[in-house]
């Protein structure tokens, strides 16, 4: 009896699944590009404007710095689960969370130097963060709850808790509208270049790359967390426990978001008001996808979509193109990211199937 065939179709490198993101992006702009030709508008001048707007001086160049810093956090939010085999829907309430216990140690803890005080609350945006990220890390090794439900549903839950917060309990009293004080002096995110808007919190986003890629290549826990996300139960076999591991990915993906919404409110708006997030937690995910979860594609991949971000005004004002066409765009980049990155697969399960059938 002949011995049977088997499949063993290697991995992706991160290098092909980068050059398959590339192309999915390349294919989503042009699309984009065809889509404002189709409303009767000139697309070359709106993507010409779009750049400029995000690129085109000192000022663009700051803003686009500011889209893309909440959006390597939320990115790494993503990834960090991701890589333990969770998927992390939470970022955007984890990011409230954290911005209201950043602001919390701002307002409510004086009389410090900002030596003392900006790191307290950054360490409390990391904290408060990291903790909405393990309650959906508890249920799920505690009672099996599935943590793509618990951190939907803790996204409300995050989102109406600032709400309650800037409109009840820590409204400025000096004022009237739903939002707290200004943050004081010592708890606000240090401006780095004159003209600009780029403050302190892209150095701590910079940072937490570095955390990301040491944690999870250099520390033996971050290995751990690695090979949990890859096969539980041979995780378990080798003595690992995969329930400690994670709780420990959810706290530090929540800790990541939660310095987003620390950075968004100490570094930019300086008071925080109701819905202070245009989406960041969710577009981190699209930045992670895009960046097939490597520090390096992560940056880049925030760099693109803070450019959006930051040209989607000038090409509204110049090109006339809505700035909703940002959005689409950015929809279209998703979807043939996600779709460049499951066809491997689809060809792998059909390949395979196609073996088993003429082994039969």
């Amino acid at each position: 009896m002949p011995e049977k065939r088997r499949s063993f179709l290697p991995r992706r490198s991160v290098e092909e699944r980068l050059a398959g993101s590339v192309g999915a992006l390349v294919l989503a702009l042009l699309l984009g590009m065809l889509l404002i030709q189709l409303i009767g508008l000139d697309g070359p001048s709106a993507y010409n404007a779009m750049l400029l707007g995000a690129f085109g001086n000192k000022s663009a160049i700051g803003e686009t710095i500011i889209k893309m810093t909440p959006l390597i956090l939320t990115g790494l939010s993503f990834a960090l689960a991701n890589r333990c085999g969770l998927i992390n829907i939470g970022a955007e309430g984890q990011l409230y969370v954290g911005g209201l216990t950043a602001v919390a140690v701002a307002l409510y803890v004086p009389g410090l130097p900002i030596w003392l005080h900006l790191p307290l609350a950054i360490i409390a945006g990391f904290v408060g963060g990291g903790v909405w990220g393990m309650i959906a890390g508890l249920l799920k090794v505690r009672f099996g709850a599935n943590e793509m439900i618990t951190t939907i549903m803790l996204n409300y839950i995050g989102n109406y808790l600032v709400n309650y917060m800037v409109s009840i309990a820590m409204i400025d009293p000096a004022g009237t509208l739903q939002q707290t004080a200004r943050m004081p002096k010592t708890a606000q995110l240090p401006i780095l270049l004159t003209g600009t808007r780029i403050h302190l919190g892209i150095v701590v986003a910079l940072l937490c790359i570095f955390i990301y890629y040491f944690f999870l290549w250099k520390m033996r826990s971050g290995f751990e967390t690695r090979v949990v996300g890859l096969n539980a139960e041979a995780a378990r076999y080798a003595g690992i426990n995969d329930k400690k591991k994670t709780v420990l990915a959810m706290f530090m993906a929540g800790g990541f978001a939660g310095l987003a919404g620390m950075s968004e409110i100490l570094g930019v708006q300086l008071r925080m008001y109701q819905n202070f997030s245009p989406g960041y937690g969710f577009d981190g995910i699209a930045v992670a996808l895009l960046g097939v979860n490597s520090p390096v594609g992560i940056l880049l991949s925030s760099l693109l979509f803070g450019a959006l971000r930051a040209g989607s005004n000038l090409m509204q004002m110049t090109a006339q193109v809505p700035a909703a066409m940002i959005y689409i765009i950015q929809s279209l980049v998703i979807m043939f990211v996600v779709g460049s990155q499951f066809l491997p697969q689809l060809q792998q399960r059909r390949a395979i199937r196609r073996e088993a059938k003429g082994d039969q």
